[in-house]
């Protein structure tokens, strides 16, 4: 694993610090990706993702979204707290020397939803919507609606969905794209059938089974793919 540390980031008005997981590559980084996520922790998987984009040559920057919560609260962060806590990390990255344009962003589950959401409002290089939530319907009252939205994307932008997830109803997940379509800016919306939710997400036997003869581990496989290429293609 490349260097992996625990840093603090002032949050604008002096309103205190946020923690930030952050991992280095070797050498100098090209650029910097913003992980946005639901855990209270860090798990093995999660820190294998931004261990892979590391390897990447990126400067993986993962603010810890629910400082301001008790430790078993539930509570979703949006409005206010998800912007100042986001800028924060933007603002220690851009004290890093990395322009706004070389830095990605990426959200998995509901903060794939808070991804897309700030992706319209602040300057980045790129975005990745995992499994985001709240097509229709706002997943949280501080969140819009992404149909409402995704329109006013002005960063190229990939959605990536399992076509059996009952959070995200293909029917759903297909206006988003038509919607997508009309933002000043690529889109790219993938859905992978037999998924009922992350296609990134490894199942637990999936170092057993074959990517040729099983869709969830041919999605795991694509799925990285896709994401590693686009923020390749957008950030150079």
């Amino acid at each position: 694993m490349q260097v992996i540390s625990t840093v603090s980031a002032s949050l604008p008005g002096d309103a205190g610090q946020v923690p930030l997981t952050v991992i280095r590559p070797d050498g100098a980084a090209r650029g910097a990706i913003v992980l946005l996520h639901e855990s209270r922790v860090f798990s093995p998987a999660l820190l294998q993702f931004m261990d892979a984009l590391a390897g990447e040559r990126w400067l993986v920057v993962a603010p810890h979204l629910f400082h301001r919560e008790p430790t078993h609260s539930a509570a979703e962060v949006f409005g206010d707290a998800l912007f100042a806590d986001v800028d924060a990390a933007f603002e220690w990255i851009a004290g890093r020397g990395v322009s706004p344009d070389m830095i990605g962003l990426i959200g998995f589950d509901d903060a794939g939803a808070a991804a897309l959401v700030v992706a319209t409002q602040r300057r980045v290089g790129a975005v990745v919507s995992v499994a985001a939530r709240g097509i229709a319907t706002p997943v949280h009252p501080d969140a819009p609606a992404l149909l409402s939205i995704v329109g006013s994307l002005q960063a190229p932008w990939l959605g990536l969905y399992g076509e059996d997830d009952p959070g995200t109803p293909p029917a759903d997940v297909e206006r988003l794209q038509d919607a997508a379509a009309g933002a000043d800016a690529p889109t790219l919306v993938v859905g992978y059938p037999g998924l009922a939710h992350r296609p990134d997400e490894p199942p637990v036997e999936h170092a057993t089974v074959d990517p040729e003869t099983d869709p969830r581990e041919a999605a795991i496989i694509d799925a990285r793919r896709r994401i590693f290429d686009w923020f390749d293609a957008h950030m150079r």
